[in-house]
């Protein structure tokens, strides 16, 4: 296994990308994908974003999201649905040209083991398409153990740990590859700070090692309110696979963002 990659992959999703100066954004996200209080009903959130380039560049970028989240007496529910989609215009010839397509769906529940208990079991699912990461698809379950650390009212972290299975098709030179398959191991952790009463810090890290292929994914946010229902948000996400078989495609992809959040 190729234990190695991990961190490094964690540290390289600090890396900023610089958003053109001539982009005009329209975006709604989520603030609060993990909440301390106990819900009785799902909470739903949607998002929404356009970005506009021109000059030099003309660029149009689609991305929405929807998030869900339950949190019940022995039960903690997860969703995420998330899709993106970017297209350029090539200056010689006019032409509009797809450079991103991707569409990402993961889904989880933690059985606690009593209704105040800080470990429970968990069961993962995710499958993400995106023919620009040198995969046509990727997909993993899991199972394990999780852990809630309370360490003031205002600092938590989660940890989880377990194994898993993943699935995948490599694409090389634009040519789609046998299906391939192996065991994981999956670590993922998070850590939310409300740093005032008006503003908040998560931090958001996951990784799937593999025997060939360790794939890891991470967010830092720091979000401030605006009033009651808007916040901005600063956000900087990356997705590492340490091996392709297209030598050509990069292993790491990552998103800076500043974002206006729409709570309810």
């Amino acid at each position: 296994m190729r234990l190695t990659t991990t961190s490094m992959a964690l540290a390289a999703v600090l890396t900023f990308v610089t958003v053109p100066a001539s982009a005009s954004i329209f975006m709604y996200d989520d603030a609060s994908d993990l909440d301390t209080e106990k819900k009785t009903e799902w909470d739903a959130s949607a998002e929404l974003g356009l970005l506009f380039t021109s000059g030099n560049t003309e660029t149009e970028t689609f991305k929405a999201k929807l998030n869900l989240a339950r949190d019940v007496e022995n039960w903690r529910h997860k969703g995420v649905i998330d899709y993106y989609r970017s297209e350029q215009q090539d200056q010689a010839t006019g032409d509009t040209i797809l450079t991103g397509d991707k569409t990402f769906l993961s889904a989880q529940s933690n059985y606690k083991f009593s209704p105040d208990s800080r470990s429970s079991v968990f069961v993962f699912g995710s499958y993400e398409e995106d023919q620009f990461s040198g995969y046509e698809y990727q997909g993993t379950v899991a199972v394990g153990y999780g852990a809630r650390y309370r360490y003031s009212e205002t600092l938590y972290t989660d940890y989880e740990i377990g194994p898993g299975y993943s699935v995948n098709k490599p694409i090389v030179d634009g040519v789609a590859q046998a299906q391939e398959s192996s065991a994981i191991m999956r670590l993922a952790g998070n850590l939310v700070w409300d740093i005032t009463k008006n503003s908040k810090f998560n931090a958001l890290a996951s990784t799937e090692v593999g025997e060939d292929n360790t794939k890891t994914r991470a967010e830092v946010s720091v979000s401030a309110n605006v009033n009651s229902s808007l916040a901005l948000k600063f956000s900087v996400a990356g997705t590492h696979n340490s091996y392709l078989e297209d030598t050509s495609k990069e292993k790491l992809d990552t998103e800076t963002a500043v974002t206006l959040v729409y709570s309810f």
